[in-house]
């Protein structure tokens, strides 16, 4: 290993803004096996799935639908 390193060429990590955050969420069972099945048939991870609408949402500004009847 070097004593020191030269960082004068170096480039910010373009991903540095896109990093995840982890949290703690309740989601009802049917919901999370819902996209358990999606996974299975996309071969994309549930997570990523779970992620990737919250995404589509968030970049539209979707309003959820709510109704107290």
């Amino acid at each position: 290993m070097r004593d020191e390193y030269d960082f004068t060429e170096a480039k910010r990590n373009p991903y540095a803004k896109k990093l995840k955050k982890q949290i703690t969420i309740n989601i009802d069972t049917e919901t999370v096996d819902y996209f358990k099945s999606m996974a299975a048939s996309t071969g994309i991870p549930y997570q990523t799935l779970i992620n990737l609408y919250l995404t589509d949402c968030a970049t539209n500004k979707r309003q959820p639908a709510i109704s107290w009847n």
